[in-house]
């Protein structure tokens, strides 16, 4: 790895790199676009690939752990446990389990086919067959699609999707220190199974426990406000709900399972329902300023700083990865929805929609590469596969909603602004 031309101070780094991510962001978000994209090129830009001026730090990598932290449970404040129930119940798991699957399988064939490593191979499945569900959000809202039949069951999907990939996710964390025997694997992906089960199974308990006592009343909400009432210090509520996030992220870490894990599945146990309207939009809103204010901008020029152009090689491998991320999960969408009775123009849709990797991908992305279990040329790879289905994703969706308004004869829904990034 090449210095820096210049050895500036951590505060003077960071300075440079908020500033700059937070105005390509705004840059990219002027033109719809999510400004996450314009934060990985102010990184790509900074960092060793073209100016060179800035390297990510340990102080830097710091910042996002807690960039992907806050980004992860903002994502699990957008799912509702009953949402899951609903994406697994009748034809919707058909559509969940082949745009998940398909995609799966088509990248572990690009990494057999380009003889990468049995657990690069597995990451570029796994990366491959992500939806982001807060780019999903995103897009559908921009799109005043949010409440339509096509973008209920896409956020139905990309909620299973999600689930789905950090479960395997905490697992693969587990096995990759085996020797990669068939042995080993096996054993350790059984007791990374075990784990992950046991996990479950305290999450179904107090999920349960939960609603048998909401089905009493608003006892929680009450006696949360009465706490709030009683405590003097500053934004308690928001102190309860990160303890309430960390306690289970301990849990899943003792497990052996990555920290996210327990971050994402406990965010998803508060709802409105649980806490209040109120209390959970304050959260939210806590939540929200810390990350996308400060934290995430950090994380993903991060991203850009790790990224290295020089390092790709293999454009064989570059254009499989992009090639297959398009081709497998549109069409994982569209065989989905239409054995599941969809139309196959609403399928197709359906698939388009579903192409966003985003946020998600790019955080089992850094994941890997910090564990050592991908390389600088795949992290890169995976970088660019995330950045281009993210930005094409909008412009074929809308394109798709407007083929489907002009055979059905339904006038085009507006642009209502979308509040996640």
């Amino acid at each position: 790895m090449t210095e820096p031309v210049f050895h500036l101070p951590f505060f003077t780094n960071l300075l440079i790199l908020l500033v700059a991510a937070k105005i390509f962001g705004e840059i990219f978000e002027r033109f719809r676009q999510p400004a996450m994209i314009g934060e990985i090129m102010a990184g790509i830009i900074l960092g060793p690939s073209i100016l060179n001026l800035i390297h990510r730090t340990e102080e830097i990598k710091v910042i996002s752990e807690l960039g992907i932290f806050m980004l992860v449970i903002l994502a699990g404040l957008e799912i509702n446990i009953d949402d899951i129930i609903k994406s697994m119940k009748g034809k919707n798991i058909i559509i969940s389990v082949m745009a998940f699957f398909l995609p799966f399988a088509s990248g572990l064939a690009v990494g057999y086919w380009f003889d990468q490593n049995v657990m690069t191979t597995v990451f570029i499945g796994l990366c491959i067959a992500i939806t982001a569900l807060p780019v999903s959000i995103r897009i559908l809202m921009d799109l005043g699609r949010i409440n339509s039949e096509v973008g209920q069951k896409l956020i139905s999907v990309a909620i299973f999707d999600d689930v789905l990939a950090l479960s395997i996710l905490g697992i693969l964390l587990n096995v990759k220190d085996s020797d990669f025997s068939v042995t080993a694997v096996a054993k350790a992906g059984l007791f990374s199974l075990i784990k992950l089960m046991v996990f479950i199974l305290m999450l179904t308990l107090v999920y349960f426990t939960i609603r048998k006592v909401m089905r009493k009343g608003d006892y929680l909400e009450e006696y949360l406000n009465k706490i709030i009432s009683l405590l003097r210090g500053k934004e308690p509520l928001f102190a309860l709900f990160i303890a309430f996030v960390l306690l289970f992220s301990t849990f899943t870490e003792t497990l052996g399972l990555h920290f996210i894990v327990g971050a994402f599945f406990a965010a998803m146990l508060i709802s409105e329902s649980l806490i209040g309207k109120e209390n959970l939009k304050a959260i939210e809103s806590t939540t929200g300023s810390m990350a996308m204010g400060f934290l995430a901008p950090i994380f993903f020029a991060g991203i850009g700083l790790e990224f290295h152009f020089s390092s790709i090689q293999n454009l064989g491998l570059l254009v499989a990865v992009i090639g297959f991320s398009y081709l497998s999960k549109i069409l994982g969408g569209y065989l989905g929805g239409t054995f599941a009775g969809l139309s196959r123009r609403v399928s197709l849709t359906l698939g388009i929609g579903l192409n966003a990797r985003g946020i998600m991908e790019l955080v089992i992305a850094n994941i890997a590469y910090k564990n050592g279990l991908i390389g600088t040329e795949i992290f890169s790879i995976l970088v660019i596969m995330g950045i281009l289905t993210t930005l094409s994703t909008p412009l074929l969706l809308r394109q798709a909603f407007r083929r489907n308004d002009r055979k059905s004869g339904v006038s085009q829904g507006g642009f209502e602004p979308g509040p996640f990034t």
